[in-house]
């Protein structure tokens, strides 16, 4: 599994047990890597497998991979919180956003590294992240208005 140690070095050094609920909750998103998962979505994904597995832990489980920034908490604007893993090259990569089926996927190509260049040379602000969302419909929905 992806990072596993790294998450447990983490978590251990905020005193955080590795329960058996947290390794499914990761392991979740381990297998649904090109995903971009709601809380929602883990609990239906892990609750019959792990019946022991409340929609609280998985919300509880969310905030403390989030605070120690092994997930990455994004807001699309539907009301509810997804999560995707947190890399290094996170910086680069954006999100499109299909209007109908509420799918996400990722776009790749940094498109403001030149602004960023220039705010900085400019303003002296040096810039960490940013998140650039595009809202639309993906080709699948296109199809379908047709």
């Amino acid at each position: 599994m992806p990072y596993l140690e790294e998450i447990k070095t983490r978590l251990k050094a905020k005193d955080y047990k590795i329960t058996p609920q947290r390794k499914v909750i990761i392991k979740t998103f381990a297998d649904n890597m090109e995903k971009h998962l709601s809380a929602e979505d883990v609990y239906q994904i892990v609750k019959d497998t792990n019946p022991e597995i409340g929609l609280a832990t998985v919300y509880r489980t969310l905030d403390i991979l989030a605070e120690l920034q092994i997930l990455k908490k994004i807001d699309f604007g539907d009301g509810r919180y997804r999560y995707e893993f947190c890399n290094e090259d996170d910086h680069h990569h954006h999100h499109l956003i299909c209007l109908k089926c509420e799918r996400v996927f990722e776009f790749e190509d940094d498109l403001l590294e030149s602004l960023e260049a220039i705010i900085n040379k400019k303003s002296g602000f040096k810039i960490v992240d940013h998140q650039l969302k595009f809202y639309g419909y993906c080709s699948e929905c296109q199809k379908s208005k047709e």
